[in-house]
């Protein structure tokens, strides 16, 4: 029996099933653009390596999404969980990474602007490379006005976002609590991670 049969039979009147078909559409549209509209969105972000190149693209997106509005998560884990640390000092090879640029962050503009291509044997055999690769690099971080990882790692923390330590990562290379920034969240495990990425609308492994 249909609907519009049964109102007749109550004594109701008549809806026309397309009417009611139309009406049912647009209330539906409705309260999804509503919930849409309301809705915060969320992003979860795996950070598993440490350098100073794979710590910038995860604070940068993670402190903008909180600037944003978002709720952010961060679960550090491996080799990512040394950005949780008092003592922030990531490092850069060049070594292995072909689209690294080397650069001189001094001198005149046109030597600035050259493309230093140095072979794989010569930095891994010259004692210091990384460290002087990593200095070059902060330095030209510094000259360009780009926020060091100490200064994005506060502004992910200011805005909010949810920074999670691996305990397993921990347990595993012997590392101590005291170790660690206060802010920290929670210390947790892989299922914490998959939960809170099964409900972000956005999910990045870095």
């Amino acid at each position: 029996m249909s609907v519009t049969t049964e109102s007749a039979q109550a004594g109701f009147p008549q809806i026309p099933s397309a009417a009611l078909d139309t009406w049912f559409d647009e209330r539906f549209d409705k309260r999804i653009t509503d919930y849409e509209e309301a809705k915060i969105p969320s992003m979860s972000i795996l950070v598993s390596k440490g350098t100073l190149d794979w710590a910038y693209p995860a604070f940068i997106l993670a402190s903008t999404a909180g600037a944003m509005g978002w709720k952010v998560t961060l679960f550090f884990t491996f080799y990512g969980l040394s950005l949780l640390k008092k003592d922030l000092n990531p490092n850069i090879s060049p070594l292995g990474n072909p689209a690294m640029p080397m650069k001189m962050p001094f001198g005149p503009e046109w030597f600035q602007g050259i493309n230093w291509n140095m072979p794989n044997l010569l930095m891994s055999n010259v004692p210091g490379f990384e460290t002087l690769a990593t200095s070059l690099m902060k330095m030209t971080i510094s000259n360009k006005g780009v926020a060091p990882i100490g200064e994005l790692r506060d502004a992910c923390i200011e805005v909010d976002a949810k920074l999670v330590a691996c305990q397993m990562t921990a347990d595993l290379f012997g590392m101590k609590a005291e170790e660690f920034i206060p802010e920290i969240s929670e210390w947790a495990g892989a299922a914490t991670y998959l939960s809170d990425a099964q409900k972000a609308d956005v999910t990045l492994f870095m």
